[in-house]
Order: C-alpha cells, then structure tokens, then sequence
C-alpha cells in the first residue's frame, strides 16, 4: 500500500528535504583531494543539527554515521572514516534528514578535482537518468514509467545499472512501499495519485551491475569493480508538476 501524504505531513518533508538540500550543497563545496570521508560526515552532522532536523542515518539499523560517503567502485553505503580523497575519485554523498518524525532522501556525485572525460560523463548520464525518472511523476501515469524512463537514458549510453538496490516510498520511514527499481515496463505498476512521495535514485556503474558487499557489512561495491554514480531526489507527486523537496535553492 503506497500512503498518501496529508498538507502537514508533506510541509514537514518540505523542511526536512531543506536541510538534506543544504547539507549535499555544502558537502559537495568541500569535496577536494586531500579531505577525509570523516571530514565531509562531520560537515553534514553539523549542518543538520545547526538546522533543527535530525540525520536519518545514524544508528539506521546500526549505521554509524550521518551520510554515507562512497568512493568510486563503491556504489552506496559508504562508511565515513579516514579514507582520504585522491584526485578525480568519484565521491557519492548521501545523505537523510528528519523533521517533526518525516524524513527526505536524496544523494548527489561529485569528482574531486579534474575527472577523465569517461568519469565525467558517467555523472552526467546519471544525473540525467535521474531527471527523466522525476518528469515520470505525474498524475496518472504508472510507478514503472519512473523505471523504464531511467533504464532507457542508462542503457542507450551504454552503462550498467545497479539491480540490487532500488529507490522507495518514504515519508514516516526512510523506507516505505513501493520499490521503484530503475529499470522495468512501461505502463505497469501502481497508477500515481497526489500525496505520493518517492525517493528516486539511479545507480549506474561503468561496467556490470552486480555488487559485493565489504566485511563492515555496509559498502556496496561493484564486483567488476568498475566505477560508480548515484543521484536521488525525494519527489512528490502533485495536481500539476513533479515537486522535487531537495532540490538547492
């Protein structure tokens, strides 16, 4: 069952997808060769707290930190540590706030200083996939038109998308139905209707689309070890268009 959102519920994501907006715009300024993945977790941990909101991930079934920072191979899940970033690593961010019991969800990734043009345009495709995905969310329309419309962009460019993690429902939870994979047919699924909200994420790797997952039992990695984006957005679905609640500015 997808739930639908009352007018305060849906204010109170509003404030919480502010601050996750805030803290990946500010994370992502201080991405540079040199910085620790602690660093960039210590920056997002203060950020949410100088806003009022709480992180959504630490302590999230044992996670230990307030963002997850993955690195290259590393698909999600990354854990924050001493790990220092090396010019043009890929360096995904996401990141989860929580205001008044609602959460918001959403990623971005950033190449720390000068990437190749293969990195650069991984981020691009990724980056794109995810901006179909959300024009998918309209009234109407089927939860898997949000797949299909991300599987086209990812698979005409030639890149790999990650199978074993998909986007979600969210709102009283991180994680609430539906599923949404980033791949699937068109015309199949839930009918959209106002009120739902979706946290919509592409993951896409340079090479194949099986992950391992590293001995802290959080690090998703790709097993070709080839290079990796994710993007993501919390989206409500509204009478007109997409409202996308992390979007900066």
């Amino acid at each position: 069952m997808i739930e639908l959102k009352t007018p305060q519920e849906l204010e109170w994501m509003r404030q919480a997808g502010r601050v996750v907006a805030g803290v990946l715009d500010r994370v992502a300024t201080i991405v540079k060769p040199g910085i620790t993945t602690q660093q960039l977790d210590d920056a997002a941990a203060a950020y949410i707290r100088r806003h009022g909101a709480q992180p959504a991930f630490l302590g999230y079934r044992g996670f230990p930190a307030t963002i997850c920072v993955s690195v290259n191979e590393e698909v999600v899940h990354g854990i924050p540590g001493a790990r220092r970033i090396g010019p043009g690593d890929l360096v995904s961010i996401d990141a989860g706030a929580v205001v008044s019991g609602f959460y918001a969800d959403a990623a971005v990734t950033v190449i720390a200083g000068s990437g190749s043009p293969q990195t650069k345009r991984l981020v691009d495709i990724t980056r794109r996939a995810l901006q179909e995905g959300i024009a998918q969310v309209v009234v109407g329309r089927r939860l898997h038109d949000i797949s299909y419309a991300i599987q086209r962009v990812i698979e005409q460019a030639g890149f790999g998308i990650v199978r074993d993690f998909v986007g979600h429902g969210i709102g009283r939870a991180l994680h609430e139905d539906p599923p949404i994979p980033n791949f699937g047919t068109p015309h199949t699924g839930d009918r959209l209707r106002p009120g739902m909200v979706f946290a919509i994420e592409p993951m896409v790797t340079m090479g194949g689309h099986e992950v391992d997952i590293l001995q802290d039992g959080w690090t998703a990695v790709t097993k070709d070890r080839s290079l990796a984006a994710h993007f993501e957005h919390t989206v409500v679905v509204t009478e007109d268009a997409p409202e996308i609640l992390t979007r900066v500015g």
